[in-house]
C-alpha cells in the first residue's frame, strides 16, 4: 500500500496502482506555523529591517530555479515596481545549483535573470537572503503582505502550506497540485504560470487592498487547520497503518 500527499501525485501513477494509493498529506504543525499579529520587526541578512505593515512581497525556493517559477517571478518585477514602487521584494533560497530541473547555462539562474533584467528593476528594493533558519523563515512569512508560490505541475512545497498557515496572503500558479489547495478569490489568488502581467497585477492588488488580503489570509489559515494540520493528517496515517497491519485492505 502506498501514500501520496496530493491527488495530482496519485494521478501520475499507472491507473492499475491508484486503487492501492491513499492520498494523505504529511501534515502541518499549525501551532508552530501560526499567525502573530504582534510579530516584531525582522532584520534581513543584508541589514535591512522590515516590519509588519510594510509592503513586503515574499518568494521562496529551496534553490531559485525555473521549476518553481523563479524566472517568471523575476520577469514580473519591472511591471510590479512600475505599479507599486515601494514594494519590498524578499527572495529566499540557495542562489547556486538546483533542486529540480536543469542547471542554468553558464552560471546561476539568479545571475542569468539579473543580467537579463539589468536596468529594468530597482535592485535596492530586492533582497536575496539565501537560506534562512526555520524560525526566521516563519518570522518573514508572518510579515509578508503578499507571498508568491509558482510551480510546474510537481510536488507541493511545504512552504506554500506554511505561508497559508501563518496567514500570509498567497498568490499561486494555476497548476496542479496548487489548485487542490487554493480556491482563487477565496483563500488566495491563482494566476497563469507564465503571465507576468497577471502576476504583477495580483501582487499589486494585495498590497493596495489590505482588507481583501486579510480576508484571503484568514480563509487560508482556516483551510490549513481544517484539511492539512497534523491533528487531521496524523490520525489518518495511523489509521491507514493499522488497516495495513491488520491486512484489512485489498
Amino acid at each position: 500500500w502506498n501514500v501520496t500527499p496530493t491527488q495530482f501525485q496519485r494521478s501520475v501513477f499507472p491507473e492499475r496502482w491508484q486503487g492501492r494509493i491513499s492520498c494523505i498529506h504529511d501534515g502541518i504543525d499549525v501551532n508552530n506555523a501560526c499567525p502573530d499579529p504582534c510579530v516584531p520587526p525582522l532584520r534581513l541578512p543584508d541589514g535591512s529591517l522590515i516590519r509588519r505593515g510594510d509592503s513586503v512581497v515574499t518568494f521562496v525556493n529551496r534553490h531559485v530555479e525555473p521549476y518553481r517559477g523563479f524566472h517568471v517571478f523575476m520577469r514580473s518585477l519591472p511591471i510590479l515596481q512600475n505599479l507599486y514602487p515601494d514594494a519590498c521584494i524578499v527572495i529566499v533560497g540557495e542562489q547556486q545549483g538546483v533542486s529540480y530541473g536543469k542547471a542554468a547555462p553558464g552560471g546561476s539562474w539568479k545571475s542569468m535573470l539579473l543580467d537579463e533584467l539589468d536596468g529594468d528593476i530597482n535592485l535596492s528594493k530586492v533582497h536575496f537572503t539565501g537560506t534562512l533558519p526555520y524560525a526566521q523563515f516563519l518570522h518573514l512569512l508572518r510579515i509578508s503582505s503578499a507571498h508568491v508560490y509558482l510551480t510546474y505541475p510537481f510536488v507541493l512545497s511545504w512552504s506554500l502550506l506554511e505561508a497559508m498557515s501563518v496567514g500570509a496572503p498567497v498568490i499561486g500558479s494555476k497548476t496542479a497540485p496548487v489548485e487542490e489547495v487554493i480556491l482563487s478569490g477565496q483563500n488566495g489568488l491563482l494566476v497563469d504560470f507564465f503571465d507576468v502581467n497577471e502576476l504583477a497585477s495580483s501582487i499589486n492588488l494585495l498590497l493596495r487592498d489590505r482588507d481583501y488580503a486579510l480576508e484571503l489570509s484568514r480563509n487560508a489559515r482556516e483551510t490549513i487547520v481544517q484539511k492539512y494540520s497534523l491533528d487531521i493528517c496524523l490520525p489518518q496515517h495511523l489509521s491507514l497503518l493499522r488497516l495495513v497491519a491488520a491486512r484489512s485492505l485489498s
